[in-house]
């Protein structure tokens, strides 16, 4: 026999709200803040950049600034790309870069894949070794990779900025890599044996696009660095058709101050030298920051 409340059909309670308290609403309102203060830090200077590239010369130094110009002198973009061959420095700069970044990716991984994956003598002697290399400063490396190119008559070349990279100059893109091969279980690599892999298939075909987050991530790095490799086009180039972006920006500079400093110019090809690097970040930022917080494969 079927009682009553047997019969009742069941009534799901509604979830109740988390009530928020007052503690949580002041501990939230002081992260906001810091993170607006610290996007206003970073964001300020180069609105500030983007509004003097846009500038008359007699707006410059006007009082108090004006954030939009009036006018906006477009022109001056066209103006400082015409004043040096700057097609010839970005075709040397994209070439200097992809060439570099391709390297270090390619070579990384494989040494990574080396250490993660195979047993050797001296292993993780070598690793620390390896590692170990990151906490020298470049200062200390510049003169003797400086006479190591010129033996070989390499001085005023693209060598020095491009092949350096096949041999493993990143080894925090080792370390990164070597972390991402050892979460990955070796099950997966067995079953590939089975099926008859060879060690460069299981490498190609099935490592490499389980970190892909992380091959990413270091080509972003690898490319921001390379794209802005003063020092080393300062040390290595002396042919002005062979520089780079960064060391014609910096020629570009040196030759308008020797007349009143065209600061609108300067700022036009800041602009578009900076646009590259926060283009691919925008574009990449996903896979950029999963290449450097997950620490697993989900299996």
């Amino acid at each position: 026999m079927v009682t009553l409340e047997q019969s009742r059909p069941a009534v799901k309670s509604k979830p109740q709200r988390r009530t928020i308290r007052a503690d949580e609403v002041g501990v939230r309102t002081v992260v906001y803040g810091l993170i607006l203060l610290g996007a206003a830090v970073v964001f300020v200077p180069f609105l500030w950049m983007l509004s003097t590239s846009l500038k008359q010369e007699s707006q410059l130094f006007a009082y108090p600034p004006e954030w939009i110009p009036t006018p906006p002198q477009w022109h001056n973009y066209l103006d400082a790309w015409t004043a040096l061959p700057f097609n010839r420095f970005l075709f040397n700069t994209v070439f200097m870069t992809i060439l570099a970044m391709v390297a270090e990716v390619f070579t990384a991984s494989i040494v990574a894949y080396g250490f993660a994956r195979f047993r050797f003598p001296l292993r993780n002697t070598l690793f620390v070794v390896l590692l170990s290399t990151m906490m020298l400063p470049g200062i200390l490396t510049l003169i003797p990779k400086f006479l190591m190119w010129r033996e070989v008559n390499r001085i005023d070349t693209f060598t020095p900025l491009t092949v350096g990279a096949w041999f493993v100059w990143g080894p925090s893109f080792v370390f990164l890599l070597r972390q991402f091969f050892l979460t990955i279980p070796r099950e997966i690599e067995e079953a590939a044996i089975l099926d008859g892999a060879n060690t460069f298939q299981i490498y190609r075909q099935i490592m490499l696009p389980l970190v892909k987050p992380a091959l990413l991530a270091i080509g972003v790095l690898s490319f921001q660095a390379n794209w802005n490799n003063f020092e080393g086009a300062l040390i290595y180039l002396s042919t002005l058709e062979k520089y780079p972006m960064v060391l014609g920006l910096q020629f570009f500079g040196d030759s308008l101050s020797r007349e009143a400093p065209k600061w609108h110019l300067m700022m036009a090809m800041a602009t578009m030298m900076a646009a590259p690097i926060l283009l691919l970040f925008f574009l990449a930022q996903r896979y950029f920051i999963e290449g450097l917080t997950v620490g697993g494969v989900k299996g």
